[in-house]
């Protein structure tokens, strides 16, 4: 399977008052077309830095990261990018929400309707096309969000701990119904969790990072199968799994620990 994206000895500095930090240690990190790769780590270690220079919001300071072998230097539509807060227009309802992109790029208001209905279907928000952000609960604000980054079909979705604010089993319904697309549509994921049951149910591949300053210590396929049904979780290839990645994200919790004391 050919890579869809290389990251190429990335690491990030960041200059403040007290001098400089290294956030991210030179990391390489190759991501397959039609993978889903979650990524774990202590808070602080460079997860969500990383992302945002594939997404192009940040730069990093050494290396270089290339998507379909061209260099990234700024967002484009090519990423979708999905945060823990909702990001939505407040005063936009769910299906202009859901048409903004789609809008940018200059599409036919009536393309843009049918392709923001069929993506408003996908993630179950039919009937509520006509409903503002603040009519909807936190899950719903998320699946508009999801149908927003999708419609603009990105050869790269990126998800920055995307159900982190939401109730535990509305997130779980959410992993559902994300894994369900993805199954559907097959369009590469890199996705940021804190979550260890969440990244090894959601992932192909799981990585784990250290603590600061970041770097890949680990990388892991996840050997379960597709369609994935929540049930798996009680299988012991998924116990196996969640116990080795406990263990090296324990480990590196500890080492931040340490370092703060």
């Amino acid at each position: 399977m050919a890579n869809l994206l290389n990251v190429r000895g990335v690491s990030r500095r960041f200059q403040s008052s007290h001098g400089e930090t290294l956030a991210l240690q030179a990391t390489d990190l190759d991501v397959a077309e039609n993978d889903f790769i979650t990524i774990l780590g202590p808070s602080g270690c460079g997860k969500s830095t990383l992302l945002r220079i594939v997404a192009g919001l940040d730069r990093q300071s050494t290396g270089e990261v290339l998507l379909d072998g061209a260099r990234i230097e700024g967002p484009g539509a090519d990423r979708g990018m999905v945060f823990q807060s909702y990001t939505l227009f407040p005063w936009l309802t769910v299906q202009d929400n859901v048409c903004f992109g789609l809008r940018e790029r200059g599409l036919p208001r009536a393309r843009q309707l049918e392709i923001a209905a069929g993506f408003i279907h996908k993630v179950g928000l039919k009937g509520f096309e006509r409903h503002f952000p603040k009519q909807l609960s936190g899950g719903m604000q998320q699946r508009t969000a999801l149908a927003r980054a999708l419609a603009n079909q990105p050869r790269m979705l990126l998800m920055d701990e995307p159900f982190g604010a939401l109730d535990h089993q509305t997130r779980e319904l959410m992993q559902e119904l994300l894994l369900g697309i993805w199954e559907a549509e097959r369009t590469t994921v890199l996705f940021v969790t804190h979550d260890i049951d969440e990244a090894v149910f959601m992932g192909s591949r799981v990585v784990v990072m250290s603590a600061r300053p970041g770097r890949i210590k680990l990388d892991r396929s996840v050997p379960l199968p597709h369609p994935r049904h929540y049930s798996v979780k009680t299988t012991v290839a998924f116990a196996e799994l969640k116990a080795e990645l406990t263990e090296a994200v324990r480990v590196e919790v500890l080492a931040a620990q340490a370092q703060a004391a």
